[in-house]
């Protein structure tokens, strides 16, 4: 029961989900094809075209034509041989160069009707194609062969006259319910040809071609092109189609899955021999047709500046296109085509989804002509052990720019294991420096992943520089204009606004006077205490046998009023001998008729003494100023 429900499934999975799983029965038993059935006129002539792989031993190996009889397959003709009954009128020519070779039978007769093989090596050993051979009166067209290489492209031309211009036109491949329509020119297209086919209108009118690409071991098999409709207008023509597998032909990429604002490489076969065909990279579009997105003579399509480039790689006869910055609207099939080389164009579908790409980095960046400038780009661990690099985008490709190491004027490429980063850096930043440039990875010569940078140099103040990109002064002030005369991104966010020019130039000036003045007071204050107080420790201090201090009254007022000043307290004394005192402030001129006051008794000088001990001590201890005063003395009143 299991059984049958699993081969229930089988059956309900469609035909396009096995595609390419398995190839025909007659791929694998035999890589050599042929026509399957060849028609001549009595008396006539007929050619038989039959192809093989290229290898090195087939090129080289015995070609035979021979006929069927039971077991065995007699030789009629082959590389080195004739059959008597054919000689004269029979010949194999082998042409290696175009994978085929051909029998070539003339002076037609009814004997020359049967069945044939055309094979390669010794009859009967599988290398062999099997042909019919009818003679009629009426011969109809042959289909016309084509023998196409596994995941390779397949072009046939077809034409009907003028008078078929204006008709539909169609391709269709025949199957047992009849002949499934491919694509016509309504663009009703078959699902498992969505995108990898191509119909096109050429010259003269009625004329038009039909481009299959990523030929499948399905897509062998008996088709159809024709003006009109099939079964009911005779403008058909019958095209055998045969598949199979070179291992030496490159397995191309049928589908690319792409990251929003990431990349996509796509890879392109041509001619290398071909060095002045024109390549050209198509999108195909939903309502028919397609668009040319860049071309190898420099054709870039409005829009895609700085996206897509074209890479020449002629060692290994491909040509790499590079799309980045995707984008939803970048879903769709891209063609690789040639204006002379239709077999070697090949198509590849994108899919866009969504997710962080993995180089990363600023995508815009604007300075100033002669900053200093580093362009970032952060790469995974994934691709550590890859090559990276930097390259300046133009209309024909992006040449890759040379290391710091390598000494040479202008920007210079670095990488940074640690942190992971590959740096571009301009020191000086000059005008010729803008415009787009690539961060990349490479490995065995196949371009990887890459991250785009528009590099904008303004000439004016209003330039933004992005602060990790370039080095400015961190010990500017705020509000300060940075070098360029330009600000910041964080600082215009945060709403900063410049200093006027003559706020800034009053502040300055004031800073510049007081400065100076403060430390010029402070020396002097400092230096008049000093001297002060070395006069005073020279003094004699009493005259015991007069009674009277030795020291000079002058100086002793002085340092009193020098303290006392500065306390802003007023000094107050009693009259003498009944005259009357006016209390002040600034009392220097009392202050000196006091000193000549005599003092008459052993009280007046220890009063004295005393008063200049507290004075000198505060002065050594740095009290010039403060509340500290020197204390006040009143006089005795005179004795009679």
């Amino acid at each position: 029961m299991t059984l049958l429900a699993f081969v229930f499934l089988l059956a309900l999975l469609p035909a396009g989900s096995a595609r390419g799983r398995h190839p025909p029965k007659a791929a694998i038993s035999s890589p050599v094809f042929g026509p399957r059935e060849v028609q001549g006129v009595l008396g006539g002539s007929a050619t038989v075209k039959c192809f093989y792989p290229p290898t090195p031993v087939n090129r080289h190996d015995r070609k035979y034509w021979c006929r069927l009889q039971g077991s065995r397959c007699v030789t009629v003709v082959s590389s080195d041989y004739v059959a008597p009954a054919y000689q004269g009128r029979i010949s194999l020519s082998d042409h290696p160069e175009a994978e085929n070779f051909q029998i070539n039978i003339s002076a037609l007769g009814l004997e020359d009707a049967g069945t044939f093989q055309c094979g390669v090596g010794v009859n009967g050993r599988g290398l062999s194609h099997t042909v019919t051979v009818r003679i009629v009166e009426d011969p109809r067209e042959a289909a016309e062969l084509f023998y196409v290489k596994l995941r390779s492209t397949w072009t046939v031309s077809c034409s009907f006259g003028q008078e078929t211009a204006s008709i539909r036109k169609y391709l269709c491949k025949q199957e047992k319910g009849g002949c499934r329509n491919i694509v016509d020119s309504h663009q009703d297209i078959d699902p498992d040809f969505q995108g990898r086919v191509l119909l096109t209108f050429e010259e003269p009118p009625g004329t038009f071609s039909v481009t299959v690409t990523q030929m499948d071991w399905e897509d062998t098999g008996l088709y159809y092109c024709g003006a009109g409709e099939y079964g009911k207008d005779d403008n058909l023509k019958e095209l055998d189609v045969f598949v199979y597998e070179d291992k030496n032909f490159p397995q191309l990429k049928t589908k690319v899955i792409g990251k929003t604002g990431g990349s996509a490489t796509f890879e392109c076969l041509f001619d290398p021999l071909k060095k002045s065909s024109t390549r050209f990279w198509r999108k195909l579009r939903k309502q028919g047709g397609y668009e040319t997105i860049i071309d190898s003579t420099g054709f870039v399509k409005y829009g895609y500046d700085g996206r897509v480039a074209m890479l020449d790689n002629p060692e290994n006869r491909s040509v790499t296109v590079i799309l980045n910055q995707l984008q939803p609207k970048d879903e769709g099939s891209y063609w690789c085509m040639s204006n002379e080389l239709k077999e070697q164009q090949s198509s590849t579908e994108l899919k866009v989804v969504e997710g962080k790409p993995a180089l990363t980095g600023d995508k815009r960046v604007e300075a100033q002509p002669g900053s200093r400038v580093d362009l970032t780009c952060s790469y995974p661990c994934q691709y550590y052990s890859y090559e990276k690099y930097w390259c300046k985008w133009n209309y024909t490709g992006c040449p890759v720019l040379p290391g710091q190491q390598q000494g040479v004027p202008g920007p210079a490429a670095s990488c940074n294991a640690s942190s992971r980063t590959v740096q571009l850096s301009f020191d000086p930043l000059t005008e010729d420096d803008e415009g787009w440039y690539w961060c990349g990875v490479k490995r065995n010569g196949a371009f990887g992943e890459t991250m785009a940078v528009q590099l904008l140099v303004s000439s004016g103040s209003d330039a933004k520089h992005s602060p990790e990109l370039l080095e400015v002064d961190s010990s500017r002030e705020s509000g300060a204009v940075p070098p360029g005369g330009a600000y910041s991104d964080a600082e215009v966010r945060r709403g900063a606004v410049p200093e006027s020019s003559e706020e800034s130039r009053g502040s300055n000036t004031l800073a510049l006077v007081l400065g100076p003045l403060a430390g010029l007071i402070l020396i002097v204050v400092t230096a008049f205490a000093i001297v002060k107080y070395r006069q005073l420790k020279r003094s004699d201090l009493v005259s015991v046998g007069s009674y009277r201090t030795n020291i000079s009254m002058s100086d002793f007022e002085s340092v009193r009023d020098f303290s006392a000043s500065n306390g802003a307290k007023e000094i107050q004394e009693t009259p003498v001998g009944g005259d009357e005192f006016i209390t002040t402030v600034d009392a220097q001129e009392s202050a000196a008729d006091t000193t000549k006051a005599k003092r008459s008794s052993k009280e007046d000088a220890e009063l004295a003494y005393s008063s200049f001990l507290v004075t000198s001590d505060s002065i050594a201890q740095g009290g010039s100023g403060g509340d500290s005063a020197v204390p006040e003395v009143s006089p005795p009143q005179d004795r009679v």
